[in-house]
């Protein structure tokens, strides 16, 4: 029997304590269930964040059924022995056949928006639509990138309190500390090793043909200050999915579901509730 499903978000720092767990292929996934109405919102977080990244955005969707996984080799999920973008996706998709989720919309953040892209493009019956969330095509980081030097100075164990985590987990005022460090935590407790070679992934990925075959309703939401995927990012996804809703968080950087979880809330129920 699957444990209760929370009424209410649960605290940070009782956040690990209300994943459940459903086995996709031969890997445990771990997940973070709200109950509501359908259909279901399924929220894909981006590299070394777990569910926890959605927990400042998850109370502006409150009466929604909101499904928010680890992805493999991050927090609670098994690590498995690939990280590809296809293997993300396709565990994804296994999560929403193992709990028979109804064609949920998919909301992914950064690596997580490049794993929707990925999912709409190679299961498109599964899913009713699609949100980008400071997402790319093509990441197109370069060797001296500041994400790549970052990651390849990282030693194990990797503190919570290591400097790089106040580039990486840059945003503007007012977020919750609490919540930063939590998901410091998290990320830390993943190996360096990980880290690499989730990030080689990235690198190499491209998502131009994926984003092409995708037939589902679109959004795209952006933060106009955002350091990794900026405009050229932006119309190169708007180009490929010509049909996709355009949201410009004016105020944000890379993650505008912790900046301005409201706005990214609001433009998600505007977007598939109209």
């Amino acid at each position: 029997m699957r444990p209760a499903v929370p009424d209410a978000l649960p605290e940070q720092d009782a956040w690990a304590g209300h994943k459940q767990f459903v086995t996709v292929g031969d890997l445990d996934i771990a997940y973070v269930e709200i109950s509501g109405t359908e259909p279901a919102l399924l929220l894909v977080h981006g590299f070394t964040d777990t569910s926890r990244g959605f927990s400042l955005l998850a109370p502006h969707l409150a009466g929604r059924r909101l499904i928010m996984p680890d992805l493999r080799g991050h927090g609670a999920s098994q690590a498995g022995k690939s990280w590809g973008i296809a293997d993300f996706a396709d565990d994804i998709a296994g999560l929403i056949q193992s709990l028979r989720l109804d064609r949920p919309v998919v909301v992914g953040h950064s690596l997580g928006a490049m794993v929707a892209i990925a999912l709409a493009g190679r299961h498109k019956d599964l899913i009713g639509g699609l949100v980008v969330l400071a997402g790319t095509l093509k990441p197109d980081f370069a060797p001296d990138h500041p994400l790549v030097a970052g990651v390849q100075a990282l030693r194990d164990p990797i503190s919570p309190a290591d400097p790089f985590y106040a580039w990486w987990h840059a945003c503007r005022p007012g977020v919750p500390p609490a919540f930063l460090a939590g998901l410091a935590q998290d990320a830390s407790a993943m190996p360096s090793a990980r880290w690499r070679a989730i990030l080689e992934e990235i690198r190499r990925a491209d998502l131009t043909d994926a984003a092409r075959a995708v037939r589902a309703r679109t959004l795209i939401v952006a933060g106009a200050c955002d350091p990794l995927f900026g405009e050229v990012h932006q119309q190169a996804l708007l180009r490929a999915l010509p049909e996709a809703a355009f949201v410009r968080a004016e105020t944000c950087g890379h993650n505008p579901h912790w900046e301005d979880p409201a706005l990214v809330a609001n433009a998600i129920i505007e977007a598939f509730e109209a």
